[in-house]
């Protein structure tokens, strides 16, 4: 009998160890799993209300079940559920007179053989253990290999996503992350780029992709040592999967070309990206620090005449030949769009003759405003657009020596000018102010910071005429938003559209009306150290770190001019 119980102790250890192995889990893991199975058939078996604990040996073999009874008071509440507790007067019945509130009592109780609902019982417990412990092993081996290139052979292909067998875990590559016109049958070898790793309660969730920009620059690594070296970065990645590509790269050694380099002899070392990416078109770009000139390396091979850049919106404003216009966009724009993604500006590109007419015609309308507001003849208008005036207000607010300074005109002219351009501005915010007046913009509502003149009446023509109209609206009721209606996308104008506010300017603008209104509270002020400011005789503050610039100055006293006038 001895003999054959150890043999059965032998057995268990083996299996743990066995299970162990298969799943790549701890074998403590495992062990505990079962303890958790025979704990759950022994209360089964002598009752749900027992606080019943099993323990096996893991050199051993030998299992024990104990029972364990932990004596409380009298009065003491023993809510539904709890187990393994006695009273204090029962337990002193029947353990002993010797007995003391909080003692607790084991008891060994015999082995027993499982029944059917007891084996399966524990059936089920081993198994969901083993297979939760599998889930969190993969995720904790897979979440650190993020970014990295696996091999694996193609397990199923269901509706277009692959299912792959990464021998130690099992990822899925959906069909968006893969490249078109690839088809993979079952028992394929195929390599693939681990972009997220997500914990979920079917199991951790592998994602891969072949379409991923980070894909390729793994693969260059693979081919390029100097890239694998870090010689060569590769800064930034757009993908077209299996049609273009463009990749930004730079040398940190002045000898080493690093376009060169990823080409390879011959094109040798390039080839083989392409070839594991289905004839992928690679445009290797040198990458510089200097913005411009990486939007006009990244529209390669179309030649660039001009660029201006609005760094704002991020939006940047190229202008190439006529002849030129073709290639730079690229077939169904996908050249620009690339190196719109390469770059992270977005891309608007104008002809040389787009780029003059518009000049032309912005000239004439500039010509034009100040030909009326300023009450002028032809020519000095020209002059003062020539020189770069765009605005009356431009005019009104420069510092007269700037207007003196234009050919043919004096510091009597200017303060003319100047002048001039300050009473069209009264009289145009006077208009303003009436017909905001007249479609009952609240006072307030120009109280808000941010909201303008113009603003307020375009408000008003919106039906916002309250601080609390503004307050109740969300960003697209100012900026405006795409409906679809019967099919066909359609565009809803928002009350502040013409003034092209950004997304977040929209929504600071409505924060600030709920702060005034009370929906919400006002963020906190930034704090500053008492030695960021000192005190001038007058009393003012300022902050000590920025003393006034002359400009400043002579802003702040042409809008005192200004205000004077």
């Amino acid at each position: 009998m001895a003999t054959g119980i150890s043999a059965n102790r032998l057995e268990l250890l083996q299996i743990a160890d066995a299970v162990a192995r298969e799943k790549g889990i701890d074998k403590e893991i495992v062990i505990a799993s079962i303890e958790e199975a025979i704990q759950k058939a022994a209360r089964s078996r002598y009752g749900a209300e027992h606080d019943i604990r099993v323990a096996i040996d893991p050199k051993t073999g030998e299992t024990s079940i104990k029972r364990y009874v932990t004596v409380v008071e009298d009065e003491a509440e023993i809510e539904e559920g709890e187990v393994g507790k006695m009273r204090f007067s029962d337990a002193r019945a029947f353990y002993g007179a010797d007995t003391s509130v909080g003692q607790v009592f084991d008891e060994e109780l015999p082995p027993f053989e499982f029944g059917r609902v007891q084996t399966q019982m524990a059936r089920q417990v081993v198994f969901g253990k083993v297979r939760e412990a599998e889930r969190e092993r993969q995720y904790e081996e897979y979440r650190d290999r993020v970014g990295e290139i696996v091999n694996g052979v193609v397990k199923r292909v269901e509706y277009g996503n692959v299912i792959v067998d990464l021998g130690r875990g099992e990822g899925v590559m959906r069909r968006d992350q893969s490249i078109p016109r690839e088809n993979f049958n079952l028992g394929d070898r195929i390599r693939c780029y681990i972009y997220d790793v997500r914990s979920e309660t079917k199991g951790p969730q592998i994602m891969l992709s072949r379409a991923h920009g980070g894909f390729m620059a793994k693969l260059f690594a693979q081919e390029v040592p100097e890239v694998y070296d870090g010689v060569i970065e590769i800064r930034s990645v757009a993908r077209d999967p299996g049609s273009r590509a463009k990749m930004g790269v730079i040398s940190n050694d002045s000898s080493i070309d690093p376009v060169g380099a990823c080409v390879g002899m011959r094109g040798s070392r390039v080839q083989a990206v392409v070839a594991e990416l289905q004839g992928e078109k690679i445009d290797i770009i040198q990458w510089s620090p200097d913005e411009a000139t990486f939007i006009v390396n990244a529209l390669a091979p179309a030649e660039v005449s001009k660029v201006v850049m609005d760094e704002d919106d991020e939006r940047v404003e190229v202008v190439v030949p006529d002849e030129q216009l073709s290639l730079a966009i690229g077939r169904r724009g996908q050249n620009v769009r690339l190196a719109s993604q390469l770059t992270g500006w977005q891309i608007d590109i104008l002809t040389e003759s787009q780029e003059s007419e518009r000049r032309q015609k912005q000239f004439a309308e500039t010509t034009a405003l100040f030909q009326e507001a300023l009450d002028v003849d032809e020519v000095i208008a020209q002059l003062l657009a020539t020189e770069g005036f765009l605005a009356v207000e431009d005019v009104a607010y420069v510092e007269p020596h700037e207007i003196a300074a234009i050919e043919g005109f004096d510091e009597d002219t200017a303060e003319e000018l100047q002048a001039r351009a300050r009473e069209f501005l009264d009289k145009e915010a006077a208009e303003l102010d009436a017909k905001r007046r007249e479609l009952g913009v609240d006072d307030a509502v120009l109280e808000i910071e941010g909201v303008t003149l113009p603003m307020a009446v375009a408000l008003g023509a919106a039906e916002v005429k309250s601080v609390e109209d503004l307050a109740g609206l969300v960003p697209d009721d100012l900026r405006g938003w795409y409906e679809t209606k019967n099919g066909e996308r359609t565009r809803e104008t928002g009350a502040l559209e013409s003034f092209n506010l950004s997304p977040e300017d929209a929504e600071a603008l409505i924060m600030r009306a709920r702060v005034v209104m009370g929906w919400v509270e006002a963020p906190p002020e930034p704090e500053y150290a008492e030695e960021d400011y000192v005190e001038y005789e007058d009393g003012a503050e300022t902050e000590a770190s920025e003393e006034p610039s002359e400009d400043a100055v002579d802003l702040a006293a042409a809008e005192g001019e200004a205000r004077d006038a």
